[in-house]
């Protein structure tokens, strides 16, 4: 059983939640680590289609656990990165950030490390690091600019500023809000619209969408060849989604 998280299997959905919420869910490298296996095996298992990250008790995460480094904790490689999910590139299955509170430094890069982001309206986001002679070195100063611009960003990196969630939404990086009672409901609501959705077709979409980006060229992102996209196309699926669309039916999507 994990330590520093729980997690929840039913119906396609894998939901970890960060658990230390006596330190606002901050993390230290044996939580990192145990989330990299965590988020691996949510990787390796076929009736996995979506996964849910969200924190308990009143933070998201804190990002890194400065009383830990500072009290002289073991170090731990995390090849997957803060949450095992920042150094994370190979993973096609999209995951939502359901963010309850402060999501700052480590736990902002996190987020953003999702693919949507449904927030609380008591979230609170930042990348405080340079506060504390640090820097966002887990994904969080190339993800902001790529995500909300190079000048959005940097008002938020070179001040290292709160920010509302109503913010995040003008922003761009947050994809909807809504009281706090209501974040799992609406979590699920965007999971639930994912999962009407061919599972293979949704990662090769943000398969496609993401390796794009690393492209100069729009001609050579439209004409490189995806894995992703042959997969789907000799998958069951494939065939299953115009079958049930002539017969005036629900298609039966089996992931394969």
């Amino acid at each position: 059983m994990p330590e520093f998280c729980k997690v929840d299997q039913k119906d396609h959905i894998f939901t970890v939640t960060i658990n230390r919420p006596e330190r606002l869910n901050a993390l230290h490298p044996p939580a990192n680590a145990e989330l990299g296996e965590v988020f691996d095996a949510f990787a390796a298992d076929d009736d996995m289609w979506v996964a849910i990250i969200t924190g308990e008790g009143r933070g998201f995460s804190a990002g890194n656990d400065l009383r830990y480094q500072a009290e002289g904790g073991e170090r731990v490689a995390t090849p997957r990165g803060f949450g095992g999910l920042t150094s994370r590139f190979d993973l096609t299955k999209p995951v939502v950030a359901a963010v309850n509170g402060v999501s700052m430094g480590g736990g902002f890069e996190i987020a953003l490390a999702c693919d949507l982001i449904i927030a609380s309206d008591r979230a609170v986001f930042a990348l405080p690091e340079p506060k504390v002679g640090l820097a966002a070195l887990a994904g969080g100063l190339q993800r902001l600019p790529r995500q909300i611009g190079v000048k959005r960003a940097l008002g938020m990196i070179l001040t290292g500023r709160h920010v509302s969630p109503e913010e995040g939404m003008q922003l761009g990086f947050v994809n909807a809000v809504v009281p706090h009672d209501e974040l799992m409901a609406e979590t699920h609501r965007w999971v639930d619209m994912i999962l009407e959705c061919a599972p293979l077709s949704i990662r090769a979409s943000k398969d496609v969408v993401y390796h794009s980006l690393s492209m100069d060229s729009l001609e050579e992102s439209m004409k490189v060849p995806y894995d992703s996209v042959r997969t789907l196309s000799r998958s069951e699926d494939f065939v299953e989604g115009p079958r049930a669309f002539s017969e005036k039916r629900p298609p039966n999507w089996k992931g394969r």
